[in-house]
């Protein structure tokens, strides 16, 4: 049975993770058979909002505490993940990925990378296992990674960024991974475009058969 690593930036859309994308590759991952781990960054978030009226709370909250609550509690600091013990990494999207994950939501393509983060997606891609990201998570992936080849499905101006970034975007719909077997970087849109949750999981479900199958 694989194995995999799920890393989350918070508990909701705006300030964390997407809750409907993290489940679903959950969901997705256990409908193949698939055990996973999830894990996310003991650090400040940068943010909180009010998911009701998109207005910032004056709040202190911590990341890995938030990502506790779609995880019901069993979650690892993300410094804890070891590389050996797990067949691939999966990341959710949400605004977390570019608030606390990394800073593109602020600094665009001079964004910088959270440090653990960083490390554990170079360790995986140097051992030659399979990466997955989903919505927006595709943009620290191309951070990362020198001439992978991602999609966040159709959108000009963050498929600008990570072309300036080194990367090749790839144009896409829901349902269809975009793999880059020479990297085993596997993507999909999710909420970059327009979708329902049947589209989501279409793509969660996408991205772990293709990483699957790259195992």
């Amino acid at each position: 049975m694989k194995s995999f690593a799920v890393i989350l930036s918070g508990c909701g859309v705006y300030d964390g993770s997407e809750i409907h994308e993290a489940v679903l590759t959950m969901l997705a991952l256990d409908n193949n058979q698939c055990q996973y781990e999830i894990f996310a960054p003991d650090i400040p978030q940068y943010s909180a909002k009010n998911h009701l009226t998109g207005q910032d709370m004056p709040e202190d909250r911590n990341v890995l505490i938030e990502s506790a609550r779609i995880a019901r509690g069993k979650i690892q600091s993300l410094d804890k993940l070891v590389q050996d013990d797990f067949d691939g990494i999966v990341f959710p999207g949400g605004f977390g990925v570019a608030k606390n994950l990394c800073s593109y939501a602020f600094d665009g393509v001079d964004c910088i990378v959270n440090a653990e983060v960083d490390r554990v997606i170079k360790e995986f891609h140097s051992a030659h296992k399979p990466i997955g990201g989903l919505c927006i998570a595709p943009v620290l992936l191309a951070k990362v990674l020198v001439d992978i080849e991602v999609t966040i499905g159709r959108d000009d101006n963050t498929a600008s960024n990570i072309k300036q970034m080194g990367a090749k975007h790839i144009e896409s719909k829901h349902g269809i991974a975009v793999v880059d077997e020479k990297n085993k970087v596997v993507t999909a849109p999710c909420y970059m475009l327009d979708a329902g949750l049947s589209q989501i999981y279409s793509d969660t479900e996408a991205v772990v058969r293709a990483m699957l199958k790259l195992c």
